[in-house]
């Protein structure tokens, strides 16, 4: 009930001001009553107030895990330059549009200023807060150095999210293309092949073979189109629901996703450049090595890794050096093992861990980078065997006739 109470709403008010003018405006306010107190604080007179009514359509945008990297940086660059806690909250909240995430800045402050450790009060928001994060800022406010945790909280999610755009990218290129291919031959075939059907037809003379199976294709697709197109929508929501509710498919996938040519590479590097940023993020923070493998696993965003690191857990927890154990695994780059190794021989293994991360997110971007670069002459390639196929086979009976004429 008490979070309830402390949810601010948007009011809308019409009064006068201390010359008698008429003024009007709009504030947030827990409640009517402190938003009428407020405005009389401001010397205004209030005539009318009300909540100001939500959008029909759209309302507060969705909160991404970006809003929530943005955030982190800019309570950072405040608590850097002295400002206290809620007061940075304060300002964040009052520059921000996203109207769901200025109504989360603001339930979080309110938590904190009525006693609420920061902490505690954003694991009350487990949808944009993970355990990670919430460890991470309950060791930055014990050890007396919230500000330069939370610069590390920010430069740990703003390059997390970096390489998930990355990876996004190099994904979304190969199906676009696929797509593009699907849509273009599906056209082709439904609705230009017909016309040089109806014209093959007072030829008399028997087509050639590639043409005869161009055309029934097209007879087909034009009689049963719909039965492809839910076809295909059927297989990727039984795809998604199934990696979705099934733990075992999940892991089946992302087994063999790895082994996809170029894009498993990308995936491979990119679970490995997280492992190096989560480990280093987490371990620097001071979360002994045993706890921080725990948020690993579920960072890397792939069951080969987590299974891999979940092991280097047990046989770290047994006296096990980190290398040793990572070099068992048989997953890990011989790089990522010796910067591994001489870190822990050195002392300084938050720092090469970060090496490791920044060397492998460096890889990726070249990757897809490369694949970009690639692809450009491969959808050319695509399209035009299709195309083209598809123009050989109509025009393929003109020119035998042609010949016969001849």
């Amino acid at each position: 009930m008490a979070e309830k109470a402390q949810k601010l709403e948007s009011y809308v008010w019409e009064g006068k001001d201390r010359k008698g003018n008429k003024a009007k405006g709009e504030l947030t306010g827990s409640n009517l009553a402190l938003v009428k107190a407020q405005l009389r604080k401001q010397g205004i007179i209030p005539n009318k107030v009300k909540k100001k009514p939500k959008p029909l359509f759209g309302g507060s945008k969705k909160i991404t895990p970006f809003d929530i990297a943005m955030l982190t940086r800019q309570l950072a660059t405040m608590m850097k330059a002295g400002v206290p806690l809620v007061q940075s909250f304060d300002i964040v909240a009052d520059g921000l549009e996203n109207k769901g995430l200025q109504e989360l800045v603001m339930n979080i402050r309110n938590d904190i200023s009525s006693g609420t450790g920061f902490a505690a009060s954003l694991r009350k928001y487990p949808r944009h807060f993970d355990n990670l994060y919430c460890n991470l800022v309950d060791s930055g406010e014990k050890a007396g150095a919230l500000e330069q945790m939370l610069d590390r909280i920010a430069l740990y999610l703003e390059k997390t999210e970096l390489l998930k755009k990355k990876v996004k990218k190099a994904m979304t290129y190969p199906i676009a293309v696929i797509v593009v291919a699907i849509v273009v031959t599906a056209i082709l075939l439904v609705k230009v092949v017909p016309q040089f059907e109806s014209l093959f037809q007072g030829f008399g003379a028997e087509l050639p073979v590639f043409t005869q199976m161009v055309v029934r294709l097209s007879e087909w697709m034009q009689t049963w189109w719909f039965v492809v197109l839910f076809g295909i929508v059927g297989t990727i929501y039984l795809f998604k629901e199934a990696v979705r509710r099934s733990q075992k498919f999940s892991d089946f996938i992302d087994k063999y996703v790895l082994k996809l040519p170029i894009v498993g590479e990308i995936l491979d590097k990119s679970a490995v450049a997280k492992f190096g940023r989560v480990l280093s993020t987490t371990f620097a923070a001071g979360v002994p090595l045993v706890d921080a493998l725990d948020s690993v696993a579920g960072a890397t965003g792939n069951a080969v890794y987590r299974d891999a690191i979940m092991n280097i857990k047990n046989d770290v927890s047994s006296g096990t050096q980190l290398q040793a154990s990572m070099r068992q695994q048989d997953v890990f780059p011989v790089m990522a093992v010796q910067l591994t190794a001489i870190g822990e021989e050195s002392g300084n293994l938050d720092e090469m861990l970060e090496k490791v991360a920044v060397h492998y997110e460096a890889v990726v971007d070249d990757m897809v980078d490369n694949l970009t670069t690639l692809m450009e002459p491969m959808i050319m390639a695509v399209l035009g065997v299709l195309v083209g196929g598809l123009i050989i086979a109509m025009y393929l009976p003109i020119f035998q006739m042609g010949q016969v004429v001849g």
